[in-house]
């Protein structure tokens, strides 16, 4: 199917109030599903009343105790430098070498807090702000994603 018309049905099924549109052309058969966040339609599965006598005699198992409410903890004061990146975090340079910043490490502004090594380049992250590092968030070696806090500085 040609690539035009598949953008052309796409365009046509996001416009119109349609969930779903199936085409078979030749030997090519396309199906477009409109997603939303809001489900349109729910199906819901029950057992076929012979399998539900099948699997009566099984012992069903005891419910799970349900746990007292565990306190979320509160989110740590101060300002979180969070990854630009991911990549894999390093807190100094190179193995064996001191680390950067140590919990109680007073900074500067734009001191080098870490290293995310990304694509096999080493980018230094700095601090947007002066301060003393009140907690270390990421294990050295530590993958971590875009926005993933790293340190707190207070």
């Amino acid at each position: 199917m040609d690539l035009r018309k598949l953008k052309t049905l796409i365009d046509l099924v996001a416009e119109s109030d349609i969930a779903e549109l199936e085409v078979t052309e030749g030997e090519s058969k396309v199906r477009i599903v409109k997603s939303s966040a809001i489900p349109q339609n729910q199906m819901v599965m029950m057992q076929p009343q012979g399998m539900q006598q099948h699997y009566a005699g099984a012992q069903a198992p005891a419910p799970a105790p349900v746990a007292a409410p565990v306190a979320v903890p509160a989110e740590p004061t101060g300002h979180t430098v969070k990854s630009p990146m991911v990549g894999t975090f390093y807190r100094s340079s190179a193995p064996g070498s001191a680390a950067y910043v140590e919990v109680g490490s007073t900074i500067k502004e734009g001191e080098t807090l870490c290293i995310i090594e990304a694509m096999k380049l080493l980018n230094e992250i700095d601090s947007d702000v002066s301060g003393v590092v009140t907690k270390i968030l990421v294990e050295n070696g530590q993958p971590v994603e875009f926005g993933q806090p790293l340190f707190v500085i207070g």
